[in-house]
């Protein structure tokens, strides 16, 4: 590799910064979310009970967790709610990932993906980016924007999908490669995490993520 290699990591960049190595537009449709939101799922009585429980117990205290809290409170019972081990998948906290996207080395660890693999993760379906307080005004649609880029050379895919949190706010996000170093995104409208619908879809969306790689690693 060489040494004139420019480097970006993954928790510094802005969207100018993205936007200089490849040509990325976000687009606005809802409709792209259609089949991922409306996966046909009916939560149990039992993830019923969890989930109101999750936000009750949050409620007070939601807006002025650190990242790290909310990341123990409430991010980690959901995801272990919803139980994202299947044959070799499983869920991966604070783990390396790199790549080069147009001569450029992006790199840095992910927050959360969902991915295969035993001892280290192998192949990325689902990353969740959580807001960094501490990095001021950068948005984390930035980082996971770039840890889809490269997931996506890694699988030699086309499409990515992921989640970003800010607080009581989650947005899920879909990412395609149009071509050459041409992509463009799409941004869900709000999920509320106070609003117990609105929660309980959210939790709908991510049983979908886990029932599309389920799909794929079943034996046809």
């Amino acid at each position: 590799m060489p040494h004139h290699q420019k480097r970006r990591s993954f928790s510094k960049l802005e969207f100018k910064d993205l936007r200089n190595i490849v040509d990325i537009t976000e687009r606005i449709d809802d409709t792209v979310f259609d089949t991922w939101f409306n996966y046909a799922y009916k939560i149990s009585q039992t993830e019923a009970q969890f989930l109101t429980q999750l936000l009750n117990t949050n409620r007070r205290f939601l807006d002025s967790y650190t990242e790290e809290e909310l990341k123990a409170q409430f991010i980690i019972p959901l995801l272990n709610q919803i139980n994202f081990f299947a044959n070799e998948v499983r869920g991966w906290y604070e783990r390396p990932l790199g790549g080069v996207i147009n001569h450029v080395l992006l790199s840095g660890y992910t927050d959360y993906m969902i991915a295969k693999g035993i001892e280290t993760p192998e192949r990325p379906y689902f990353f969740i980016q959580e807001y960094q307080k501490e990095l001021g005004n950068r948005h984390p649609k930035n980082p996971l924007l770039a840890e889809m880029m490269v997931a996506m050379q890694l699988n030699d895919e086309n499409l990515m999908r992921g989640a970003f949190v800010i607080g009581r706010i989650w947005n899920f996000v879909i990412l395609k490669k149009l071509g050459n170093n041409q992509y463009e995104y799409f941004r869900s409208p709000d999920f509320n995490v106070l609003k117990i619908q609105e929660l309980k879809q959210l939790y709908i969306n991510l049983q979908a993520i886990k029932g599309m790689f389920s799909q794929l690693l079943s034996p046809s």
